[in-house]
C-alpha cells in the first residue's frame, strides 16, 4: 500500500471512529484482551517438522492425512495445554503390605 492510501485509510477510520464514538483507548483495549495469535507455525508434527498454513501444504502433513490422520492433530491450540497436576504423595508410613513379598519389586 502507498503512503497516500494509508494516510487516506487512516483518516477514513478516524472518520467513522468519531462518528461511533469509538476512543483510540477503546480499540486499544479491545486489542489487548483478544488472545494472541500465533504468527508462525500452526501445524506441528511429534518429530518438530513445522508448517504456517501458507502456500502448499508439506509433504509429512500430506502423508499424514493420506495414513487418515486429521488436519486438526496437528493444529496448534491457541491456549497453552493446562499444567500437568501434582502426583498424590503415598504415606509409606502407613503401608499395610511394609516388609511383606507385596512390598518387594522383582519377587519371583
Amino acid at each position: 500500500m502507498d503512503e497516500r492510501k494509508r494516510d487516506s485509510m487512516i483518516a477514513y477510520l478516524r472518520h467513522r471512529m468519531e462518528e461511533f464514538g469509538i476512543k483510540p483507548e477503546d480499540l486499544a483495549a479491545v486489542l489487548a484482551a483478544e488472545p494472541k495469535r500465533q504468527t508462525g507455525e500452526r501445524y506441528r508434527s511429534a518429530t518438530g517438522d513445522s508448517w504456517d498454513g501458507q502456500g502448499d501444504m508439506p509433504q509429512w502433513l500430506k502423508q499424514a492425512i493420506s495414513a487418515g490422520q486429521s488436519i486438526d492433530h496437528f493444529e496448534l491450540s491457541a491456549t497453552p495445554a493446562p499444567a500437568p497436576q501434582p502426583r498424590k504423595q503415598v504415606d509409606w508410613l502407613n503401608d499395610p503390605f511394609a516388609g511383606s513379598p507385596l512390598a518387594r519389586p522383582n519377587n519371583r
